[in-house]
């Protein structure tokens, strides 16, 4: 399982790259994340490679963030994957809410059921990471 941070930003410019910055420059990667604008704020969730050391970094910069578990799955490379994988997750009642991929092409699933993710990821021959 990886550690998602959910963090929320001004819109305005800069606010990603100060993130970035205080992140990069205390030696975490970032390896998967999304962002958007919502009513006037910016959201985005990210994957450290160390989330831990994230977690304290942000707090050491007053940064507000959130986690929880995501599933990251390495899937085949083809048409209709996602679509596979989304529906058998779909038929096993397990709720997406977020989808997105890390710098390695693989996929990031928000779930509500992170068990019963894992048991569909691997009865499809997918790896979780």
């Amino acid at each position: 399982m990886a550690i998602e941070f959910e963090v929320i930003l001004e819109d305005r410019p800069g606010s990603l790259a100060r993130i970035g910055g205080i992140l990069g420059d205390a030696g975490v990667n970032i390896e998967a994340i999304q962002g958007f604008i919502r009513e006037r704020k910016g959201l985005v969730h990210f994957v450290p490679s160390d989330p831990e050391h994230a977690a304290r970094v942000l707090e050491a910069a007053n940064i507000a963030h959130r986690t929880r578990e995501v599933i990251v799955v390495k899937v085949l490379d083809q048409p209709g994957t996602l679509g596979d994988v989304a529906l058998v997750m779909a038929h096993a009642g397990i709720n997406i809410d977020s989808v997105y991929v890390t710098t390695r092409g693989h996929v990031v699933f928000g779930v509500d059921d992170l068990k019963g993710a894992i048991q569909v990821a691997g009865g499809m021959a997918v790896m979780t990471l």
